[in-house]
């Protein structure tokens, strides 16, 4: 086994390029010789580092039209599992939503956050992405009521903001389990300011969700590859977001969505991703 002390940037990097592309930690041990402890020590770096470059690379954003979304996942058990006894030792047991905004033009992912479904993380969310757009966007969600005081106090009537509710069948009971229920109708309704109907879609935020699930082998529906502690779930959402933005070319655009929103001039490779472990971190 390979330990932490004696990774050379060629390692570094093939630990990182099999994390991204949806391998889990033991797949990776297998794969590049390292601990499993080393591999979780990595992630946990750059993790970190990705996050702090990303918090202070997507500011004063041109965006235009933004869509947002909540992605389940569930940490150490889920919900209906977490007992008192569970609470007590982990208080981050259960389910665990990734809350992301997605630039419809350059498909950029410039504001996420963990935590529970509830108006608090709305807010807390919505705040964020407010903070870090140059301009007026139309923006839409889904029907989360959640949304509503938060869009509202976090841009204060400055948003042309729309809500996409969708109306679902009855489902089957193989439908609850293994796939949502069929959607019938799409509602669209105007909240704050003047949306486009013809931008009023939550499509885009839709599909980053699953490059998610495909892309963080902790997403994966009905496997036991889930996350233990909510520190490692956190990190590989910010390494996801960050290899997402910088490197992986957008099959649409033929560049990176930080390449086509003007964060980055030049495309990145994982090697780029692993420089960031040589920065300092910004207080």
């Amino acid at each position: 086994m390979v330990s932490m002390n004696r990774l050379d940037t060629e390692t570094r990097c093939r630990i990182i390029a099999a994390l991204v592309e949806g391998n889990s930690i033991r797949a990776t041990v297998r794969m590049t010789g390292a601990a499993k402890n080393t591999i979780q020590k990595l992630l946990l770096e750059i993790g970190e580092r990705g996050l702090d470059y990303q918090d202070r690379a997507m500011r004063n954003l041109p965006c235009k039209r933004i869509q947002v979304d909540e992605c389940w996942a569930f940490c150490y058990a889920k919900a209906k599992n977490v007992t008192p006894e569970i609470a007590a030792k982990n208080p981050f047991a259960g389910d665990v939503w990734t809350w992301a905004a997605i630039d419809a033009d350059t498909k950029l992912i410039p504001s996420w956050i963990i935590g529970p479904r509830d108006g608090v993380t709305a807010r807390i969310f919505v705040n964020d992405l407010a903070d870090r757009l140059a301009d007026r966007v139309q923006l839409t969600s889904d029907g989360l009521r959640v949304y509503l005081e938060a869009v509202e106090r976090a841009f204060r009537g400055n948003v042309d903001y729309a809500q996409l509710v969708k109306v679902y069948s009855n489902p089957t009971e193989g439908q609850k389990r293994y796939s949502p229920a069929d959607c019938i109708a799409c509602e669209k309704h105007a909240v704050t300011g003047n949306p486009d109907p013809d931008h009023v879609s939550t499509s885009y935020i839709e599909r980053a969700n699953l490059t998610m699930r495909m892309g963080m082998r902790r997403f994966t529906r009905l496997t036991n590859a889930f996350s233990k502690k909510i520190e490692n779930h956190s990190a590989a959402v910010a390494l996801h977001m960050l290899h997402y933005n910088f490197v992986r070319i957008h099959q649409t655009l033929k560049v990176t969505p930080a390449m086509a929103a003007g964060v980055s001039d030049r495309l990145w490779e994982i090697r780029d991703i692993v420089a960031l472990l040589d920065q300092e971190i910004s207080n």
